[in-house]
């Protein structure tokens, strides 16, 4: 529903963060302590970065303004409509890598871009957070410009560029910005905002943590221990210890207690202070508890749905963190791997503020998280967890000191349900199986989602069929997702449910062949899947499966990797998932008999090649 009823009038104005030169006039501010530049429309929702930390700031009393996709290409009249900040410029790409955000993992540019009004593209350079860092260096010299988000804290360090083909050095050399914040950084950013604030020069902030700053040479940093790392130079002539540094990288970002890094890039000495290890339920409620309208600003009325706000206005987050451990997935090393979740206080909260909106018949999209059911789970004894580097605390088996208690998730379903404002809540975030397949206690909390919260589909991510596709992967044997989907209908049939189990896949993953695609199709037609969520492997920074996409080799092991690279190959790999449809069914047949398997045509297609 787009909010052209709503009467805007200046209060109502005022409840958003400023973007515009009005707004600052409006509310008779003769300075902006702060300005924030992000990728992204303006939308006061907790789920966007820039309000998030917009309204952290605002909240301990500074004055926050935001500039949302200004136009990079004319002559910069948006970058100076605010003027100097008192204190700094903090910059963002938005909620996506801007190079994630415009191509696809064919390299083809998209056409849409769903953090825009009206899913229009164009709104963002590529490599954004240089981009606007840059801008604001040239047009503000003095001025700290601070980096974070998905794009600066992915590229913290050297990083392979998939779009660019090219190994990059860390974000700060490109972009020239003071500092980085990775991961999610509201305690960061206020800790920063403190010291400017106090006349601390922003090249004197060398000891915070989640921070990333550029420093000479011989500096060097004494609040932690720190590993040095091969320098970008010689990862640039060397493969093998680009490998090897990823390696030392995962290993310590997993560790609840880690070390600083430093790794030496074109004369100078990045600096990759350790992550905060003080962010409890406590700050996370503090953080979603904030007085967010939870809609986009009213200056898009005119231009059309936001489609990402679109997809998450009745939604709500509960926890942040994974310990999944999924080697293409960037969560851990932006949000960590320990699992912070809120309060049930806080949830029903939100929850209440969601009836409020315009629009809300009764319907949540989603009661979830980076995956749907790790709510509340931790480490039962905490001084084990503090000795642990494992990257994965389900994989290759669940820990015997996590606690996977899915009770609470329960009591928090049974209690959302039965708010009289609500109807219906589905669970759209993807289910975890391998945390409750083989337990009773897991079994009650899959029939409580079935019975209860699924909306004719429920997502599940088993990725691939192939175990050594699975094992490179980290995640659990498709065995598993056999015992699932037997679950699932029965459950489905004692409760007289029509409702369908939609898996995920990945094709071209590193180490997977057409082999074992065409073992996938042979799998999936067993089961009478028909596929429809699939995607073709991107690689993108600062994830394993990227690095050994680069490099060909397992970083944990140096043992050499099959990469399916070519075009060709990849829509070869692509077509299996589809052997069903006709446009595929030709060249699926002609590429079996080539090589040597026409026994699967029949197989698959139940009649022999003519």
């Amino acid at each position: 529903m787009r909010f052209k009823a709503i009467n805007i009038n200046l209060a109502y104005m005022h409840s958003f963060l400023p973007i515009t030169q009005k707004e600052i006039k409006d509310r008779q501010w003769d300075y902006v302590d702060i300005i924030i530049v992000s990728g992204d429309a303006y939308v006061d929702h907790p789920s966007f970065g820039h309000a998030v930390i917009g309204r952290t700031l605002e909240q301990a009393g500074y004055r926050v303004a935001i500039l949302p996709q200004p136009n990079w290409r004319d002559d910069l009249r948006d970058f100076k409509k605010f003027g100097k900040p008192r204190l700094f410029f903090g910059v963002t790409s938005g909620c996506m890598d801007s190079m994630v955000n415009h191509y696809t993992a064919a390299k083809r540019l998209r056409s849409n871009d769903a953090y825009t009004p009206g899913g229009e593209a164009g709104f963002r350079p590529d490599f954004a957070v240089s981009v606007y860092s840059n801008i604001l260096k040239e047009l503000y010299p003095d001025t700290p410009v601070i980096i974070g988000g998905i794009e600066a804290s992915m590229r913290r360090l050297a990083h392979y560029d998939y779009w660019s083909d090219s190994l990059l050095p860390s974000i700060l050399i490109q972009s020239n910005a003071d500092l980085l914040v990775y991961g999610m950084g509201e305690k960061t950013i206020l800790e920063i905002a403190k010291h400017l604030s106090e006349g601390i020069k922003i090249k004197d902030i060398t000891s915070i943590p989640q921070t990333a700053f550029l420093a000479n040479k011989e500096f060097i940093q004494n609040q932690w221990k720190t590993i040095d790392l091969y320098s970008f130079e010689e990862c640039l002539s060397s493969k093998e210890k680009h490998a090897r540094n990823f390696h030392i990288i995962e290993t310590e970002s997993n560790k609840i207690y880690a070390s600083a890094f430093a790794q030496i890039t074109k004369g100078k000495k990045i600096i990759v202070n350790p992550p905060d290890t003080t962010f409890c339920t406590q700050d996370i409620d503090h953080s979603f508890d904030l007085p967010y309208t939870r809609l986009p600003h009213p200056k898009y009325q005119k231009r059309g749905d936001i489609p990402a706000y679109e997809m998450i206005k009745f939604s709500v987050n509960i926890h942040r963190g994974c310990f999944g451990g999924c080697s293409f997935c960037t969560i851990s090393f932006h949000q960590g791997k320990q699992v912070i979740s809120r309060s049930e206080k806080s949830i029903l909260q939100e929850i209440e503020k969601i009836s409020q909106l315009p629009g809300f018949k009764g319907y949540l999209s989603d009661l979830g998280g980076p995956s749907a059911n790790m709510f509340m789970m931790n480490g039962k004894d905490k001084n084990l967890c503090g000795k642990c580097s494992r990257y994965s605390c389900i994989h290759p088996q669940i820990c015997g000191n996590l606690n996977a208690d899915h009770q609470p998730l329960i009591n928090l379903y049974q209690k959302t349900r039965t708010l009289p404002y609500i109807k219906k809540v589905t669970i759209g975030s993807g289910v975890r199986y391998d945390l409750f397949t083989d337990t009773n206690q897991g079994k009650k909390y899959f029939s409580e989602l079935v019975k209860h919260h699924v909306s004719g589909r429920l997502k599940v991510a088993p990725e691939h069929t192939s175990e050594n596709v699975l094992a490179l992967m980290r995640k659990p044997s498709f065995s598993l997702f056999y015992q699932l989907k037997k679950e699932f209908d029965s459950v489905c049939r004692k409760n007289s449910l029509n409702q369908q189990l939609i898996p995920y896949f990945i094709s071209s993953h590193p180490g997977c062949s057409l082999q074992d695609m065409l073992d996938l199709a042979m799998e999936t037609k067993s089961l009478q899947l028909y596929l429809e969520q699939v995607q073709d492997f991107t690689p993108t920074p600062m994830t394993l499966s990227t690095e050994v996409y680069y490099t060909g080799l397992n970083p944990q092991t140096l043992e050499k990797i099959y990469i399916p690279r070519s075009e060709k190959e990849k829509q070869q790999q692509k077509r299996f998932f589809f052997w069903y449809k006709k446009e595929n069914q030709e060249n699926i047949k002609s590429l079996l008999y080539k090589t040597g398997q026409q026994k699967y045509i029949e197989k698959l297609f139940g009649q022999k090649r003519i």
